[in-house]
């Protein structure tokens, strides 16, 4: 389970901080938890519209993709800070994240009623219709005195306080669950798989389907490589060693950007007969269009698709056939630029077999029997759970309208 946290203070000595990241240490084996600062929010104002800065879209798609969010507010007079009031304005003006988003209270204060006045109003602003947040009713835990509450460690002293805070989060657990089931899949638009409608980095000028497109392609945009030296964010290496690094790697691996251009795939086969992933032979990549077939397009609409809208993150399929030889899985994972934006996907590919025997072996475990089931159409993979993407044959676009793991998105 993926939780967010927005510490709900802009003051670089916060309690409500050091709340939220002892319950972020003291509770990662329950979920995952990342906090969100709001430092760099501006202050709302409805004739500059701000929606597009990057500290705000960033906040956004935090918050857009996570299955529950905790606040931590302080009291400032009686009520919520102004800076996370500010928060709240941009996230229900024109960008609703919190909209049937479930949502827990948490906070520390000074004083003995810890922060309970600027909880109640957090409530009542998150209930709004422009927000129309699902808050966790009851479960209020309120820190008092937090001066005292805590010690050099940023550990809470208390047990029973401990006891108490473990209580609502695990009730918190419990309510995403719930929620969890009410949400329903973003519908998925038509997606252009041609790749006309240019981003920054599109490539453009070449004939998509020109077989020399690598080529041409690299001289347009003066591509780099051999021994030239590529600075990465951890590491810096020449072209050379990347396409090394990459075709060594013990999977079929490929790339597509959020212009649906197909850009890259470590293809060390001679003979597509023996790719996992069967693509064109050669240069020609420029498209996803032009590297797969025809039949296979509405597969991959739907798993674009749902990337695209976050209604996955990942996106995994088995194809049928003998598995006692080979395991065909494919694995779709989105990318995101730094503000959080759909960035596009990576693709891997892989034989799963030589992995699990691997483990079977170094664990002495056997596989257990089981009752036969079919595949699903296509495996979506939650923080939490793994669960079968619906195998509709109906007009939901929301769903695969063709069975995926028959082939895989991207075999032919």
């Amino acid at each position: 389970m993926k939780l967010v946290a927005i510490v709900g203070s802009n003051s670089e000595q916060s309690y409500n901080r050091m709340l939220l990241q002892f319950i972020q240490t003291n509770f990662k084996h329950k979920f995952d938890l990342e906090l969100l600062e709001i430092k760099d929010i501006p202050m709302f104002n409805q004739d500059i519209d701000r929606s597009n800065d990057f500290s705000i879209r960033f906040l956004y798609n935090k918050l857009s993709h996570a299955d529950g969010i905790i606040i931590g507010t302080p009291e400032h007079n009686h009520t919520i800070p102004a800076a996370l009031k500010s928060t709240l304005e941009w996230m229900s003006f024109k960008l609703h994240p919190l909209a049937n988003k479930p949502v827990m209270i948490v906070g520390a204060s000074y004083y003995d009623q810890g922060s309970s006045r600027a909880q109640l109003q957090l409530r009542q602003i998150l209930d709004s219709p422009g927000i129309n947040a699902y808050v966790l009713p009851g479960n209020e835990f309120l820190l008092g005195k937090a001066k005292e509450a805590f010690n050099d460690q940023g550990n809470i002293k208390n047990e029973s306080t401990i006891k108490f805070l473990e209580l609502c989060l695990d009730n918190f657990i419990k309510y995403v669950g719930v929620i969890s089931t009410l949400k329903t899949p973003k519908a998925i638009e038509k997606e252009d798989l041609e790749a006309q409608h240019p981003i920054a980095t599109t490539i453009q000028g070449i004939d998509p389907d020109d077989p020399d497109w690598v080529d041409k392609a690299a001289e347009l945009t003066g591509a780099v490589s051999g021994n030239t030296y590529v600075k990465l964010d951890h590491g810096v290496l020449t072209v050379d060693q990347i396409n090394m690094f990459l075709k060594s790697m013990p999977f079929e691996l490929t790339y597509a950007d959020d212009n649906n251009q197909f850009l890259y795939y470590n293809n060390s086969h001679q003979d597509t007969d023996s790719m996992l992933a069967k693509r064109i032979v050669g240069d020609r990549l420029a498209t996803i269009h032009a590297t797969l077939p025809a039949a296979q397009m509405k597969n991959v609409e739907w798993v674009i698709g749902s990337l695209r809208n976050g209604n996955e993150e990942v996106i995994r399929t088995l194809v049928p056939g003998d598995h006692s030889r080979i395991m065909n899985t494919h694995n779709y994972q989105a990318m995101y630029y730094p503000n959080g934006d759909y960035a596009g996907i990576n693709e891997i590919v892989l034989d799963f077999k030589p992995w699990l025997d691997w483990y079977l072996k170094l664990t002495g475990q056997k596989l257990a029997g089981g009752t036969s089931n079919p595949l699903p159409a296509a495996t979506k993979v939650t923080t939490d759970s793994t669960t079968g993407a619906s195998d509709s044959n109906g007009t939901d676009e929301s769903s695969p309208v063709e069975t995926d793991s028959d082939t895989g998105a991207s075999k032919h």
